[in-house]
């Protein structure tokens, strides 16, 4: 059975603990900023938030260490993306600095072994605030929120630490932070830029969902896998949109829009372990929602952007990908005594 198989399900693996963290992690800042009056800080509780999905298969201190630092940089790329966007023409700034988010990102997760790898969830932070207009005093806000939302998915993490000190599974070993000089951070900017560029040349309303489309297969390892993701990233897409249609036509709003969000990121992180395309069927919907709790925006145009996008971004990476596989196979080639059979990471 190849990885390229959109049915196999992988082992459970403990997933309900870890969607039982997220879920509570993205429901409560969610919620907060939506009492207290200020959606349009709900793309900054939902950032903050994605600090939940690191560290799944690490325990304790280790997946703490993970988290704080992920947590981190999700809030620096969330307030980065808020200063471009109170740049007074963000669009020509928002793609270029989308690139440096990537190098930077990439070269971080590969340092401390990032799980789940690359540098997703950092393009697609900068990206969501860089995409909506912003003026400087918003600065303070996204730092606060952001930061305070990663914090509490941190306490959770923490709490679900105790609770889990009985389980007999293996410690894993120590958060490592090796940091050496790779062409892969290269690799996964030049994918976003191309990406970003495509999109605002094709005119589309959302470029940051190409971006964070082309370079959600090359954090996976082996190329064969890769391809796979990206296979699994466009169909599941395609089919995600038929149920995001449905939930967007509800039209819900305030506590009970936040509630279904964080319904769908409990089901996305009981399947996304398993099979990554099957999750996407919750992704998709949970995404698009995701943004309406900031910003109610129809939902037509909401569904096509993204379809068009995913497709645009995934062919971008798969691009980039065989680029490099192809450019590291002739290099092998070269080199006195090769085989010809480079060593794809």
């Amino acid at each position: 059975m190849t990885r390229l198989d959109l049915l196999h399900l992988r082992p459970h693996q403990g997933a309900h603990r870890v969607a039982a963290r997220a879920a509570v992690s993205v429901f409560v800042p969610l919620a907060a900023v939506t009492l207290a009056g200020r959606p349009e800080w709900s793309a900054y509780a939902a950032f903050g938030a994605f600090t939940s999905l690191y560290g799944r298969n690490h325990r304790h201190l280790s997946r703490a260490t993970m988290q704080a630092t992920a947590g981190a940089a999700l809030t620096v790329a969330a307030v980065t993306g808020v200063l471009v966007g109170s740049l007074p023409s963000p669009s020509s700034w928002a793609v270029p600095v989308a690139g440096l988010v990537a190098f930077a990102g990439s070269h971080l997760a590969r340092a401390q072994d990032w799980h789940p790898p690359g540098c997703l969830f950092l393009v697609f932070a900068f990206g969501g605030c860089s995409s909506a207009p912003h003026v400087l005093r918003d600065v303070v806000p996204a730092l606060l929120v952001t930061a305070a939302s990663a914090v509490f998915a941190l306490v959770v993490g923490a709490v679900g630490g105790l609770f889990s000190a009985r389980s007999r599974r293996p410690k894993p070993p120590p958060l490592p932070l090796a940091w050496s000089w790779s062409w892969l951070p290269v690799r996964d900017a030049v994918a976003v830029v191309v990406a970003g560029g495509a999109a605002v040349a094709l005119g589309i309303g959302h470029p940051y969902w190409a971006m964070v489309s082309a370079v959600a297969p090359l954090g996976v390892r082996g190329v064969t896998g890769q391809l796979g993701r990206a296979v699994h990233r466009v169909v599941g897409t395609l089919l995600g949109l038929l149920p995001s249609a449905a939930l967007l036509a509800l039209d819900l709003r305030g506590v009970a829009l936040v509630l279904l969000v964080a319904v769908l990121q409990f089901v996305t992180e009981l399947l996304v372990g398993r099979n990554y395309g099957l999750a996407l069927l919750f992704i998709t919907p949970l995404a698009l929602l995701m943004g309406q709790t900031a910003r109610h925006v129809p939902a037509a145009g909401l569904v096509l952007d993204r379809g068009v996008e995913t497709v645009v971004g995934s062919l971008v990476g798969v691009v980039v990908l065989a680029t490099v596989h192809g450019y590291g196979r002739r290099a092998a080639a070269a080199s006195p005594g090769g085989s010809g059979q480079p060593n794809v990471r």
